[in-house]
């Protein structure tokens, strides 16, 4: 195994340790003195400059573990494809299109895909690419021209940045009606079943587009608390998240003197 310094979050704090990497585990020195075998690995999540393992048959282990870029990047690749979960070869493009333009220079890479508990995981010789499934908003198998010719694809729509971008992944057909079978029901929890109102549908396409409430509210002449009880159905569904609280003032007495003084003319 090689040896690498990390640090360990143990009983609430972060303590600086020694991992060592193998070919099939990792082992965390003290205070935790665990060897892990990747196999074991039910859920893996990347934040910046650290990583989250989730082991055990029923999730019970839980590693956060930070470093440098390079020693996550060989840990996330050793766990991304040995860990328990739904893998295949594939060629992946991720991401492919921001804002409905495609991304110069996005190009085809050679890789696997692996669908752990809270995200899909793309790695190829350079890249690792990590699409939470809360993030997913669509899931469709379809066709995309490649090199002069059409063929089948799932196409991966998921927010990155609070903007919708789309990835695609290509494999024989016979595999790829099984990835997309098993991405829709993944990402299941992310579908609507209850029956939407259409003024509550209608705020939900203008928040979309971008509208702040000010401008909802006059294209749809609503009041401040009618808009309010649709923000609330959106919450209520998961639709929607709170971005910030409005505040609605009026003036205290002394508020109104200050503006009545503010106002009055200069005696001649």
């Amino acid at each position: 195994m090689k040896s690498v310094p990390v640090k360990v979050e143990h009983e609430g704090k972060w303590i600086p340790t020694t991992m060592g990497i193998g070919e099939d585990r990792f082992r965390i020195n003290a205070p935790l003195e665990r060897e892990i075998l990747y196999k074991s690995v039910v859920d893996l999540e990347g934040k910046k400059n650290q990583v989250v393992i989730t082991a055990g048959a029923e999730g019970e282990f839980i590693y956060r573990i930070a470093s440098v870029e390079k020693v996550l990047s060989v840990l996330k690749k050793f766990i991304i494809t040995q860990a328990s979960a739904y893998r295949l070869n594939a060629f992946f493009m991720s991401p492919a299109i921001r804002g409905g333009v495609l991304i110069q220079n996005a190009q085809w890479e050679k890789g696997a895909i692996a669908v752990m508990k809270t995200g899909i995981w793309f790695v190829s010789q350079e890249n690792q690419v990590c699409i939470p499934l809360e993030e997913v908003t669509g899931i469709e198998l379809t066709s995309r021209e490649i090199q002069e010719k059409d063929l089948d694809v799932v196409k991966i729509d998921h927010l990155s940045e609070n903007e919708v971008v789309t990835s695609f992944v290509l494999c024989p057909l016979t595999t790829l009606q099984v990835l997309y079978n098993f991405l829709k029901e993944a990402t299941r929890d992310t579908e609507v079943s209850e029956e939407i109102d259409p003024l509550v549908g209608q705020v939900a396409m203008l928040v979309y587009s971008g509208m702040d409430s000010s401008a909802i509210e006059n294209m749809l002449k609503l009041s401040h608390k009618d808009l309010d009880a649709i923000y609330e159905k959106l919450l209520a569904v998961g639709l929607a998240e709170v971005l910030y609280i409005r505040k609605e003032v009026q003036l205290t007495p002394k508020g109104v003197r200050y503006i009545s003084e503010t106002v009055k003319s200069p005696m001649g």
